[in-house]
């Protein structure tokens, strides 16, 4: 099974995402680094989730990782899909799609990175393997 082109809902948008979706509109994907503590993290918000401090910057990620686990959803209105946790090198994990790829040949380890996915709005990420 492979996914297919499906319609996707714009993001929403505020002020404390805003960098983030218009990086990925230029094809960057971005995460957040604390300067008190030096843990990265996604989704970027503004607020630490490991020390609580405000002092976060955002950072470019390389949009490469690996798949930490994954789930097959065969039965499914829309079609099968696959999603799971991916590990970035820069350290964070984040549920993500995995698109444009057989899903039956997922494996957990596995390499990929990131691509955008268009919308009416912001593009979305997801991720493929290498």
């Amino acid at each position: 099974m492979t996914s297919e082109a499906k319609k996707l809902p714009a993001p929403i948008t505020n002020p404390e995402t805003k960098a983030f979706w218009d990086a990925a509109a230029e094809g960057k994907f971005m995460i957040k680094r604390c300067t008190a503590c030096g843990e990265a993290h996604y989704f970027p918000r503004s607020i630490c989730p490991f020390c609580f401090s405000d002092q976060t910057v955002w950072e470019q990620s390389a949009g490469e990782g690996e798949i930490y686990t994954f789930s097959i959803m065969r039965k499914s209105p829309t079609g099968p899909y696959a999603i799971g946790y991916v590990t970035l090198k820069e350290g964070p994990s984040l549920q993500t799609n995995f698109v444009d790829c057989d899903f039956d040949a997922l494996k957990i380890g596995q390499k990929v990175k990131v691509v955008f996915k268009p919308t009416d709005g912001a593009p979305l990420p997801f991720f493929t393997p290498v």
